[in-house]
């Protein structure tokens, strides 16, 4: 990495966690990697450990990252590296990607439990997604100006939206005719924005998700599991078995139709007449 200076009146220290899924308070920390820029200059110090989270990996999250329990089998719990961590970042403000959301929460949760109460009242936050999204706005109108050129006048009326969207994506086309996209994970889909209704679908659609509004969803393994609320990554028919009154409270309240449908028809199936 090529060294660079911040301009700093206290250390910055950038970090990232991986883990054994994405609830911040049931999942735990099983990767961290800090890099620490002092105030006084100098090159950047760097932190990475692997831990031994206590608790299963979920499919979902190696998947992602990689890391298997026999790769931390005989690394240390986190409240036996805890206090070399907390005194690592010291007073440090905290950078990362995605940080606010997510590293940040799950570090605090994380200390708590090895008994170290960890302030962030009097750091400073940097979320670089957050920069990105801002800077780099995903509107239509920021859309229209990328992809035509030209600034979107009558922006939220209606059929002035329809047609700047024609026009994005006749852009879309041009722009990445013969482009390959390689996602995080090195994959790569040879051309897939193309003139083709097909395969601009298979693009842009998450297969994983169930509904639209992203409340089920497929694991690894193909089975459906909940994606929000105190059931996160867990399987359906797990949870209507050993607590069918959960179903009765989804049918009564306000989930959107699809999701209803699906999960009475894993309900009824669990259950037949």
């Amino acid at each position: 990495m090529q060294h660079f200076q911040f301009n700093l009146d206290r250390d910055l220290v950038f970090f990232d966690i991986e883990s054994t899924g994405l609830n911040i308070i049931r999942d735990r920390i099983l990767q961290i990697a800090l890099i620490k820029y002092n105030k006084t200059g100098g090159p950047p110090e760097e932190l990475s450990m692997l831990i031994n989270p206590g608790i299963p990996i979920s499919e979902e999250a190696m998947a992602i990252h990689g890391i298997t329990p026999d790769m931390l089998r005989n690394k240390p719990l986190f409240y036996q590296v805890s206090r070399q961590i907390y005194d690592f970042i010291g007073n440090a403000d905290l950078a990362g990607y995605n940080s606010d959301r997510f590293d940040v929460p799950m570090l605090i949760e994380e200390f708590h439990r090895a008994g170290l109460e960890f302030d962030i009242k009097s750091r400073r936050l940097i979320d670089v997604q957050k920069i990105f999204y801002k800077m780099e706005p995903r509107t239509l109108k920021a859309a229209y100006k990328l992809y035509c050129g030209k600034d979107l006048e009558g922006a939220h009326d209606a059929l002035e939206d329809v047609r700047a969207t024609v026009e994005v994506l006749q852009g879309q086309i041009s722009k990445y005719e013969g482009v390959d996209y390689i996602d995080a994970e090195g994959h790569i889909t040879p051309a897939p924005v193309r003139n083709d209704i097909k395969a601009l679908a298979e693009f842009t659609m998450d297969q994983n998700l169930l509904d639209v509004t992203q409340r089920l969803k497929y694991n690894a393994s193909g089975e459906v599991v909940f994606n929000f609320g105190k059931y996160i990554g867990q399987k359906v028919e797990d949870v209507f078995k050993t607590e069918p009154s959960y179903y009765h409270w989804i049918m009564d309240k306000e989930f959107s139709a699809q999701v209803k449908q699906i999960v009475k028809s894993i309900f009824e199936s669990m259950n037949p007449k």
